[in-house]
């Protein structure tokens, strides 16, 4: 008989260590497939990817010495140090905080390993080899500089951007959503308004700096006006799509139990628009986003378009780069915060488009 069936006739093999669990258990298998999808293989590799870029950032010469080197490889390092212990940690290290955290990085693990070959290369051709031009490309030394040395003009410069963008955008929305709610319910408002909306609407509101610089007293209410323009065209006319297209049964059934034209105005019609009226709201602030940084080149004296422009003309690349990447950030966070507000408006509509 072979040892093999010598195992089978012996019937299950006791476990060597005291205490563990024995292979027939039922929550053997269980255990051991938890214990398993604890570590994240994937992780480590991640991890390796930014450690080598960092090492390679400390110890490699380069080319003409750029400040702030040793400070990006630390950087480097501590963001592979995070990783290897997410990657150690499992995915539920404790609490729902950490564990919804280490969920976010394990899913976003193929993207940081592509951003660790990104500095890598971003690092060799610039700062080790020179083979891109300067001032033109500078290495990710130089942004680590801007954001270091040049933070408090930078951040005047993004509070600036906020506080223009923020005000023109409420009152772009909110004239935009009044008016399309008036031409969707009245049928005078739709006649005197809709010919304006039509010749006016369709312009770009970067056409209309000239005349906003000369009607307005200062060059930031000009601006707020022109981000306000770009923001309400676009909600006003999918307000006003949403009000029209509310199903006219909503309207007969409220009007059967007694419902005013006020009721049937913020509790049937605005309700069953707001779908619509958030895709405006979208549409709007994407186009504010562009009048902003145009209206910021033409006479405002803060602002990340004022910023671009400074640094375009000192040649400041590494601030110029440095600039676009906060309004990028920038840009996402609000469109992310959008999103957030639209998702709890319209619960049911949850996670049917993700940002």
């Amino acid at each position: 008989m072979s040892i093999a069936d010598d195992t089978v006739a012996a019937g299950p093999a006791r476990s060597a260590v005291p205490g563990a669990p024995r292979a027939d258990m039922p929550g053997a298998s269980r255990a051991a497939t938890t214990g398993a999808a604890r570590f994240w293989p994937g992780g480590l590799v991640v991890a390796g990817l930014w450690l080598a870029a960092a090492a390679g950032t400390a110890l490699w010469p380069e080319v003409e010495r750029a400040p702030y080197t040793d400070e990006l490889a630390a950087l480097m390092g501590l963001v592979a140090a995070a990783v290897a212990v997410v990657a150690l940690a499992g995915p539920k290290p404790g609490g729902p905080f950490l564990s919804g955290l280490s969920g976010k990085v394990r899913h976003a693990g193929p993207w940081l390993a592509v951003l660790a070959l990104v500095f890598a290369a971003w690092e060799i051709v610039t700062a080790k080899l020179g083979l891109l031009p300067t001032p033109f490309f500078v290495p990710p030394q130089g942004l680590v500089e801007v954001y270091l040395d040049d933070w408090p003009r930078l951040g005047e410069s993004l509070l600036a951007s906020l506080f223009l963008l923020a005000s023109g955008y409420l009152f772009g929305a909110v004239a935009g959503f009044a008016t399309g709610v008036a031409i969707g319910w009245s049928k005078a408002a739709g006649y005197w308004v809709h010919p304006v909306l039509r010749l006016v609407g369709p312009l770009p509101a970067t056409a209309w700096l000239p005349l906003a610089f000369f009607l307005f007293p200062t060059s930031g209410s000009a601006s707020t006006f022109l981000v306000a323009l770009a923001t309400g065209f676009p909600v006003t006319v999918l307000t006003w799509s949403g009000i029209a297209s509310v199903n006219r049964d909503f309207y007969d059934i409220a009007r059967t139990l007694g419902a005013s034209e006020r009721f049937l105005i913020l509790k049937v019609a605005i309700p069953a628009a707001l779908p619509s009226v958030f895709v405006g709201l979208f549409m709007g602030l994407g186009a504010s986003f562009a009048v902003l940084v145009v209206a910021e080149m033409l006479g405002v004296k803060a602002g990340l378009g004022w910023y671009l422009q400074w640094a375009q003309g000192w040649a400041a690349y590494a601030n110029m780069y440095a600039a676009l990447l906060v309004m990028a950030l920038m840009c996402s966070g609000l469109v992310t915060v959008l999103f957030r507000l639209r998702d709890r408006t319209l619960s049911w509509q949850k996670g049917l488009v993700r940002w």
